[in-house]
């Protein structure tokens, strides 16, 4: 009697539904990670080859891409148009013609003085011919050990080869009809996809079976749209007060056409890092071929970098913020990838479309590149996450 009423010990072994439950979330992880690695080798993929198939469809993509873009800035300002009453359609051709007007009287001061500059170009190319003529004599040590290491290579013979290139005016010539077409494609598009923005954000908050899904695509729709349009609308500001600036200084310089200088630094600052160098060049040319010594030429150049270096590391900072603060590595990428790609125009496309991109990973899942290589998950949240939490809630 005394050893029935003595308790079983208990057993050791773990239950079979832990044990099953141990080998599904191994399995399940295994499984997620052979996933993800198709995932980030397909993505590694697609970064490669994109860029082949976006050049050579160029004629579709870049107006398309652009009209993308153009809607995310114009959507706003066709919301406060409707806003104030304005019916739907009128509100987005409005939007749409006031950023022609806009893009086009940027253009008309920067390309009006520059064809009154024309006429003087012939004598600017000599003075800066002389000038560097001037610094040649000065280096000419250099041409000696040139000539000499020539000698030495027996290369005096040698012939050269010069391929007939077309003129700049045949080049023009078969540009202009493609450059039509992908404009009024892109204003086309960008009309229909702002006149389409309400549908589509019905359609997103409606047309889910979900609703928390339909609510997350909802917002990441308004983040993406307030954030290129507010980064936009901020620089855009930012660099017209450069460009006035500019201009101002240009003319207190003396220097020929001051409100096409401030234009083309204006339009210039919005290519990260690029801009500036090219405008430093050119103020730089200019200088020196219109002032009697390199020093007075250089004048304007070394105004232009000290005003850059404020905006950039003291005004723009402290305007942005950290909402719109990138790595400076992934900005070089982008301008470096899309100018690849399409140009001039990728390279003012770069910083939109990854402020873009940007969004969307930050609402989506930003990739956990370095911690996959040693083994955790390629995105912080996953579904193997949620598994775990749905089996440990009680039923």
């Amino acid at each position: 009697m005394a050893a029935s009423e003595n308790p079983a010990p208990p057993s050791e072994t773990p239950p079979p539904a832990r044990a099953r439950h141990s080998r599904r979330a191994a399995f399940a992880e295994q499984e997620l990670r052979l996933i993800s690695s198709l995932v980030l080798l397909i993505g590694l993929g697609l970064f490669l080859a994109l860029p082949f198939v976006l050049s050579i469809g160029s004629v579709v993509f870049l107006p398309l891409v652009t009209a993308l873009v153009l809607t995310v800035i114009l959507s706003p300002l066709a919301d406060k148009l409707n806003g104030w009453g304005l019916p739907n359609a009128l509100a987005s051709l409005l939007s749409l013609l006031i950023f022609f007007a806009i893009l086009i009287v940027a253009m008309a001061l920067i390309l009006q003085p520059a064809v009154a500059l024309i006429d003087g170009m012939p004598e600017m190319v000599d003075r800066v011919g002389l000038r560097f003529a001037q610094l040649r004599e000065e280096f000419a040590w250099i041409g000696q050990i040139n000539e000499k290491l020539a000698e030495l290579m027996d290369r005096e013979g040698t012939s050269q080869v010069v391929l007939a290139s077309p003129s700049l005016l045949e080049e023009l010539a078969f540009a202009t009809p493609s450059f039509v077409i992908e404009t009024i494609l892109t204003l086309l598009m960008t009309f229909f996809m702002v006149e389409a923005r309400v549908r589509l954000r019905q359609r997103l908050l409606f047309g889910r079976t979900n609703f928390g899904t339909s609510l997350k695509a909802a917002r990441v729709l308004r983040e993406v749209q307030d954030r290129v349009a507010s980064y936009i609308l901020t620089v855009g500001m930012i660099n017209v007060a450069v460009g006035i600036i500019v201009a101002t200084g240009a003319w207190a310089l003396g220097v020929d056409a001051p409100i096409m200088w401030g234009g083309l630094a204006a339009l210039l600052n919005f290519l990260p890092y690029v801009g500036p160098i090219l405008m430093v060049a050119l103020l730089s040319l200019f200088g020196i071929g219109t002032t009697e010594t390199v020093f007075i030429g250089l004048i304007p150049a070394a105004a232009y970098l000290g005003l850059h270096t404020v905006e950039a590391n003291v005004v723009t900072p402290s305007i942005l913020g950290a909402r719109f603060t990138m790595n400076p590595v992934l900005i070089l990428i982008a301008l470096s990838y899309f100018s690849w790609v399409w140009g001039v125009f990728g390279a003012l496309l770069s910083v939109p479309i990854l402020l873009m991109l940007t969004a969307l990973f930050d609402h989506v899942g930003r990739p956990n590149l370095v911690g996959f290589i040693f083994g955790e998950p390629l995105f912080a949240g996953t579904l193997l996450d949620t598994d775990s939490t749905d089996e440990a809630s009680p039923t």
